[in-house]
């Protein structure tokens, strides 16, 4: 049999089903908890989590069991890998690298854990180029630094609606700094070192937008790129931010809205929406 480097990541990648089978990425869902309930979070209704949230129900989020690793990791082996390059949502936001690299230890070949130091479509698209470098036979080295080369230059900028959500997940990070701003007053906030930072403060939900696309085409028009819109739903402020992409983007090789990841979701809150800018 054919040997292969596999590819695997978690759910907060937000890949959609047709890129997992095209590109045969292996992926681990990470669990979600409103009130007594527990699951992979892919088993949570959307409109549900959010009806859940705006009720203040309780709502947490945990790491995948190192054993949902075990046996993912021994299914690539099953099927002919000779080496799995498993990367994952910053660790200063989860530790589901940690359970990662705990099972990685009991696998006979060589598996290489990644902390992309990111999450949503930033880790999505450093998983997607990982994925096709191993698709096209290259060397699990190549394997790796596409990823890394991926993650290291994706802009992650997020709009949020209250950082309530945040503050309650615990996943504030560096934008604790932006706590009992006037309620009038929007954050729209990035990833720095792993962890979620503040980027701007912009009065007004539509102001904040056009901050948003704004800062977006600036960073795109640098550099050929790949972007994505995310949100918990797309709606027509999500269509016409890709409009305004559109006509403000230059050199943009592919623009995507997606259903971001429900534990993701739960941490920004209802109303979040966020464009990843990903040089190729």
């Amino acid at each position: 049999m054919a040997t292969h480097v596999a590819v695997v990541t978690d759910s907060t990648a937000s890949l959609s089903d047709q890129l997992i089978k095209q590109w045969g990425i292996k992926v681990i869902q990470l669990q979600l908890q409103v009130d007594e309930r527990i699951d992979d979070e892919g088993r949570f209704d959307r409109d549900e989590l959010v009806e859940s949230l705006r009720a203040n129900r309780h709502v947490a989020t945990a790491p995948p069991d190192p054993g949902a690793f075990f046996w993912n990791y021994q299914d690539a082996v099953s099927e002919g890998a000779s080496a799995i390059v498993s990367i994952h949502i910053s660790g200063r936001m989860s530790a589901t690298v940690q359970a990662a690299r705990q099972a990685a230890e009991q696998i006979r070949i060589p598996v290489y854990t990644l902390d992309s130091g990111t999450v949503g479509m930033s880790l999505g698209f450093a998983v997607l180029s990982a994925a096709r470098a191993a698709a096209a036979g290259a060397h699990v080295n190549r394997v790796i630094e596409a990823a890394e080369r991926r993650f290291a230059s994706t802009s992650e900028l997020i709009y949020v609606d209250t950082l309530e959500y945040l503050r309650r997940g615990g996943r504030i990070g560096a934008a604790q700094a932006m706590l009992g701003t006037a309620l009038s007053i929007k954050p729209l906030l990035t990833v720095k070192s792993g962890e979620v930072a503040p980027l701007s403060k912009v009065p007004g939900a539509r102001r904040a937008m056009n901050k948003l696309v704004e800062i977006a085409a600036q960073r795109a028009n640098s550099h050929p790129s790949e972007v994505a819109v995310s949100c918990f739903r797309p709606t027509n402020r999500e269509l016409s931010v890709v409009g305004q992409l559109r006509q403000r983007v230059r050199n943009m090789r592919d623009l995507s809205i997606v259903e971001s990841s429900v534990v993701v979701g739960s941490h920004v809150g209802p109303g979040a929406m966020s464009i990843t800018i990903s040089p190729v």
